[in-house]
């Protein structure tokens, strides 16, 4: 296809793009490219394209800029009931067997739309749900619905949509689950609209799966149409990242256009009329080529608890609880020269959380494997046996801030908001400059609708986060930066108008 910009600068600027943004732009979308840099290089205030690469190629981005680039880079529109091969497989098989299997356990769901643009998806799985689960009201259901564009998240949140939005949808859909507005415009249902959590989320980052954006332990992830746009290095690690944020026996579920058992070598692929999903099985993920044991203990920074109160990030030394002589326990080791940690860590590394539970749940006997033990039960949906293990650490260890952050993030997964703010206050108070804590606190004050407290929370996270540099490691974050927390913060404020 013809175009009017050099090659060579086409060539430039879609390599430049991969490297600051991970967005793909092979040869054959050069004409697209060039349309819509011509629009985005004068969001940057450059007329001239050259000008606007050469800036691109020789400085870093922030945030803001990444999301205009996203913005106008990629297509956010969408609709309701798009593919609707995969609502049936997800109505008819998927959530069917799901539903029956929590019935007489916790009545609880997690599910993920990855990428859910301006929020057809998350509303028509919400939608899906209402239809049948009869008792919905009793059940524990979380549908968080993430995308980078603050600016479509916003348009997600007011729930508010036009007659292109429903050109796929079934027949009952807007008479039952919208309100006619005077515009000629269909606003969601309230009881459906408070189902769904937006949050502001990059999936080129690798920030996830955690308990801190609430990206773990899912049983089904939507990422559709969002692959076809990162580079085939960035695909790999972000499928990785959603392998690692379903439970074991989780479903991801992506675009017809984006199917490959190459790509997706970590599931099991399974067939359904019209639609081809992916199954997280335990038993693949165990033959899975295990992390070498050098490796290994390179992770192990991510389950350090703070001591001591932090006055500069870059400064804290992790220091590990102590726990109680009669408490630990003689175990052998699983394999010669491994202890149980370096094998369930080994597992961990792998998103096996059940391999993890079997090894530690009757062996654990340091503070380490019990927080490893912790993480893996809260990232199977094992809330109940992971805020029993909490309590049992903690009524031991009752002055360490990290543990009782780790009971918060685990209450806020099991909707037990009061308790979780409960448990961040005592982080406060034996670490007045927890940044965490207070980032944490804001985030449940947003699901409980509370915005002006939201809005102090934050604040006050900035505030700790002034006195540290960008590259700081935030504790507790696994490896997030003080910069990065800083942008996220930001973002929120700014994609939920708290500012």
């Amino acid at each position: 296809m013809s175009h009017n910009l050099p090659d060579d600068l086409l060539l430039r600027l879609s390599r430049t793009i991969a490297v600051k943004t991970a967005l793909h732009f092979p040869k054959e979308r050069w004409k697209d490219l060039e349309r819509k840099a011509g629009t985005v290089a004068k969001k940057f205030g450059y007329p001239d394209i050259e000008e606007f690469t050469s800036y691109l190629e020789s400085s870093p981005l922030t945030v803001d800029q990444i999301e205009i680039l996203a913005s106008h880079l990629t297509v956010s529109e969408t609709y309701f009931w798009r593919e609707p091969q995969s609502f049936e497989a997800l109505e008819q098989k998927i959530l069917p067997k799901l539903i029956r299997s929590r019935m007489q356990k916790e009545k609880r769901l997690r599910i993920w739309s990855a990428g859910c643009s301006s929020g057809e998806e998350p509303y028509s799985i919400a939608i899906a749900l209402k239809r049948l689960i009869p008792d919905i009201k009793d059940w524990n259901i979380t549908i968080l619905a993430t995308d980078i564009n603050p600016r479509t998240l916003k348009k997600a949140m007011m729930g508010i949509y036009g007659k292109w939005s429903f050109r796929n949808a079934p027949d009952w859909l807007q008479g039952k689950y919208f309100h006619d507005r005077e515009d000629e415009k269909h606003e969601i249902l309230p009881e459906i609209k408070k189902m769904v959590t937006f949050a502001h989320l990059n999936l080129a980052e690798a920030n996830y799966p955690s308990p801190l954006n609430n990206t773990n332990a899912m049983d089904i992830i939507f990422c559709r149409n969002v692959l076809m746009y990162f580079t085939g290095e960035r695909v790999k690690q972000v499928i990785h990242n959603l392998h690692h944020s379903l439970a074991d026996g989780g479903w991801l579920i992506v675009s017809s256009s984006e199917l490959s058992q190459q790509v997706f070598s970590q599931f099991t692929s399974v067939n359904y009329p019209g639609a081809i999903v992916y199954l997280k099985d335990h038993q693949k993920t165990k033959m899975l080529k295990p992390v070498p044991f050098a490796e290994v203990p390179q992770l192990q920074k991510h389950f350090h608890l703070p001591l001591k109160p932090v006055h500069k990030i870059e400064k804290i030394k992790p220091v590990l609880p102590e726990i109680k002589k009669e408490d630990i326990k003689e175990t052998e080791s699983p394999l010669p020269g491994r202890s149980n940690y370096e094998e369930a860590l080994n597992s961990y590394s792998q998103g096996s959380y059940a391999e993890v539970i079997d090894t530690l749940e009757h062996h654990a006997a340091t503070p380490e494997e019990f927080v490893l033990l912790i993480r893996a039960l809260a990232n199977q949906n094992k809330l109940t046996e992971a805020i029993a293990q909490c309590e049992r650490v903690i009524a031991i260890n009752k002055l360490h801030p990290g543990l009782h952050f780790l009971f918060a993030t685990i209450l806020q997964e099991h909707n037990q908001f009061s308790k979780a703010i409960t448990s961040l206050n005592h982080v406060i108070y034996l670490d007045p400059n927890s940044v965490l804590a207070y980032y944490t606190m804001g985030n449940i004050f947003l699901r409980q609708g509370g915005a002006l407290r939201a809005k102090r929370s934050f604040e006050n996270a900035l505030a700790l986060l002034k006195k540290c540099n960008d590259d700081d490691i935030v504790p507790e974050s696994e490896g997030l930066t003080a910069g990065r927390l800083r942008e996220i913060i930001n973002a929120t404020i700014k994609s939920r108008v708290l500012s």
